[in-house]
């Protein structure tokens, strides 16, 4: 099969290896699609595994069961199905508690062989957790594949209570922002503003209803958040990026007993400034975010695929595995939204 294989950072090769066995209690699956994310960019652009290479990414994947284990007896060949990478135990207190995403047993995606390849396996065990979803009848594979994105994205705005009227703060016009900014305004928020540095992604969010741009380079974003929520400042601020910079400026941007959120995570060793005299004064709640709970992967699979979401307005680009380079060339171009390979083309 062909696989996509990184070798050490940039150092991605498109080769012909051999295909994996079905496990004997387990699936086989032929990808078919399977989208770059943040993380995939990030990991092969840096020595994310220390020197243990070769490692195949990719963990936003859709595909048909190609064989079945002799012990297999839920899934049958022909069916096509989602799978949500952090498979979660369902036993430990995190998860019991509704908190799955804090599951200390989860399984790590990322020492598996990715998505970023003509065929996957699919372990017992995650047959057996929460991570399989079948996908119904005319649902495209790729709107399915937008599923774990969103699905973090969902989770953090169900937990903050978006609702209708807020005025919401988006720092961030990456894939990532533009889901915020849709969903948001799906959620009934008034007015949503969306801040970043470069032109061009501000401009794409319009597509998906930011009512206010702000290019941050240019304008001071403070007071002219302050300016567009009548000096109120904005009921939810989400900051999602990976600067620490944006992190300390979003307490500024909040309403006095407004919520900020750190969503987009920063560099390891990146330490942010707060002002937490502002935060104390001002009574401003802070929350971390990351991931997302079983049954919000459940029903952020059940928006992806739903004619109430605009997948088809969030995939600006579909290209063979083979050209899995181009996609990550568009992706730190800031040219793509979300970029969507197709193996098996």
């Amino acid at each position: 099969m062909q696989a996509a294989l990184m070798y050490g950072p940039e150092d991605i090769r498109v080769e012909e290896i051999p295909k994996p066995p079905c496990p004997e209690d387990g699936l086989l699956l032929k990808v078919q699609s399977v989208g770059i994310c943040g993380s995939d960019l990030r990991n092969m652009l840096m020595d994310s595994r220390k020197g243990n290479y070769p490692h195949i990414y990719g963990h936003e994947i859709v595909g048909v069961v190609d064989e079945i284990g002799v012990l297999e007896r839920e899934y049958r060949v022909g069916e096509r199905l989602y799978i949500y990478p952090a498979d979660h135990c369902l036993h430990c207190e995190p998860c019991r508690s509704g908190h799955s995403e804090s599951c200390g047993n989860q399984g790590d995606y990322t020492e598996r062989q990715g998505g970023f390849a003509d065929y996957v396996t699919v372990t017992a065990e995650q047959i057996a957790r929460d991570s399989v979803f079948r996908l119904p009848e005319g649902v495209s594979a790729d709107a399915a594949s937008l599923s774990e994105p969103l699905s973090s994205v969902y989770a953090c705005q169900e937990n903050i209570d978006i609702r209708l009227g807020d005025s919401v703060v988006i720092i961030g016009a990456g894939p990532i922002g533009c889901f915020h900014t849709q969903l948001a305004k799906m959620r009934g928020a008034a007015k949503v503003i969306v801040v970043e540095i470069n032109d061009r992604r501000l401009e794409m969010t319009k597509e998906f209803g930011a009512d206010a741009l702000i290019n941050s380079a240019k304008e001071d974003v403070i007071a002219r958040v302050k300016e567009l929520t009548n000096g109120r400042g904005a009921d939810k601020v989400i900051s999602a990026n990976p600067s620490v910079e944006a992190q300390a400026q979003s307490i500024f941007l909040a309403k006095d007993g407004g919520i900020v959120v750190f969503f987009g995570g920063v560099a390891k060793g990146k330490l942010c400034t707060l002002d937490t005299n502002y935060v104390h004064y001002h009574n401003l709640w802070i929350y971390g975010h990351f991931g997302a709970s079983s049954i919000q992967v459940q029903r952020a699979f059940e928006l992806a695929i739903s004619k109430d979401f605009p997948a088809e307005k969030f995939i600006t680009h579909r290209l063979p595995l083979r050209e899995i380079q181009k996609g990550i060339d568009l992706n730190r171009s800031g040219e793509a939204i979300k970029v969507v390979l197709h193996p098996n083309t």
